[in-house]
């Protein structure tokens, strides 16, 4: 049974350590799945696209990250699979046998809907980035100085997908800027870079785009679908930007000089 409740820790420190890197690899610039994915894929050791590597070799902090991924991953999977051995090599009879293998079954389960758990994804990635910012030099060194990125505003890379609201759309017909976002630019599949892409310019499958505006805002621009879903998550969006706009109008002091009063 010990062996099971190791396996069972390992799996949690795991989760953690791929938690904690998918922050801060988006605090470096990339979008939430895009980081995700990255993440995922150096704890496992399962490689990236050519695409892939280049924006990692790139860029020295993510990095560090991807690396620090690796040796955690090579030595998670070894006492993983140690563990589990070791949880069912001593089991003498088949109750011993079901009861471990029921346990085990139990933990992994309820593990896996902590782990998809939107409440508990929202909650434990904004403790993460706070932390990272408050005791780590991961925020954004690169551009949060020129673009003196406050209020939750960041700037991330986000890769166009198949089925995405935004694929094969011009950007006037998405009007992003309603929504507070910005594109400071669109990398094409063939390597091409178009900066401050003009509104007939057409969001493609693949294409990476260079995105500016609130966290939440992209977050949900990289989750949504395209079709009337997609349409209504807009509407909204375009509703909550219009209604931070009001909020900002009423607590900004007045530019207009007072007229002196008469008498």
């Amino acid at each position: 049974m010990f062996a099971i409740i190791s396996l069972v820790m390992i799996v949690i420190i795991s989760m953690i350590v791929v938690r904690v890197a998918t922050v801060a690899l988006t605090l470096t610039g990339l979008s939430t799945e895009l980081a995700r994915f990255q993440a995922r894929s150096a704890f496992t050791s399962t490689g990236f696209t050519t695409s892939e590597t280049e924006k990692v070799m790139r860029h020295p902090v993510r990095r560090r990250i991807i690396m620090t991924l690796m040796l955690f991953g090579n030595a998670g999977i070894v006492t993983a699979i140690s563990s589990l051995i070791l949880s069912f090599i001593n089991a003498d009879t088949d109750s011993t046998f079901w009861q471990r293998m029921a346990v085990l079954s139990v933990s992994l389960i309820i593990l896996w809907r902590i782990a998809h758990s939107t409440w508990v994804d929202h909650h434990i990635s904004r403790f993460i980035q706070w932390a990272l910012q408050r005791w780590t030099d991961l925020e954004l060194r690169d551009y949060a100085g020129l673009l003196h990125l406050t209020d939750d505003y960041i700037v991330v890379e986000m890769v166009v997908q198949e089925g995405d609201w935004l694929a094969e759309q011009p950007l006037m017909k998405l009007k992003l800027t309603d929504e507070g976002v910005l594109v400071l630019g669109i990398e094409r599949r063939d390597g091409t870079y178009i900066g401050a892409p003009r509104g007939d310019t057409t969001l493609h499958v693949e294409d990476i785009l260079l995105l500016y505006g609130q966290a939440k805002t992209l977050q949900n621009l990289d989750e949504r679908r395209k079709g009337a879903e997609g349409n209504w998550e807009h509407h909204k969006a375009v509703e909550q930007q219009q209604q931070i706009l009001i909020e900002q109008e009423e607590i900004e002091p007045s530019d207009s000089p007072q007229s002196p009063s008469d008498g």
